[in-house]
């Protein structure tokens, strides 16, 4: 089964780390990728930009409207994402556990959700 681990943590944190400490962190990520890649956990990861390059795209009663992020008033915020394979939770969890980030974030896992094929239409 899928699960999507969602990274957040508060960019604040990184700011007060010294360059030395970022890139550690940064090297210690990409070693779990490759580490969950070589168990064959690995699907697929990514980082992603600050809210503040976020856009939020709504359409109501057929009208777009857009907001620009950030959306939420949080000190964390997703950072990223890595999609894993896995057992189950509780062996997502146990992953999860292994992300770097989670020693100065939080780790949000969620199994993917298969949406069935809707029969055709007569």
């Amino acid at each position: 089964m899928r699960y999507l681990c969602l990274v957040h943590f508060d960019p604040s944190t990184m700011m007060n780390a010294s360059p030395i400490e970022q890139q550690d962190l940064d090297r210690r990520s990409l070693a779990y990728d490759e580490e969950l890649k070589r168990t064959g956990h690995y699907i697929a990861s990514q980082a992603i930009e600050a809210p503040e390059s976020a856009v939020l795209v709504r359409v109501r009663s057929g009208k777009m409207s857009t907001t620009d992020g950030p959306y939420i008033e949080t000190k964390e915020a997703m950072a990223g994402f890595i999609l894993i394979e896995a057992r189950d939770m509780n062996d997502a969890v146990r992953l999860a556990g292994g992300i770097p980030i989670a020693e100065i974030g939080t780790i949000e896992v969620r199994p993917i959700f298969e949406i069935p094929t809707p029969p055709p239409l007569p």
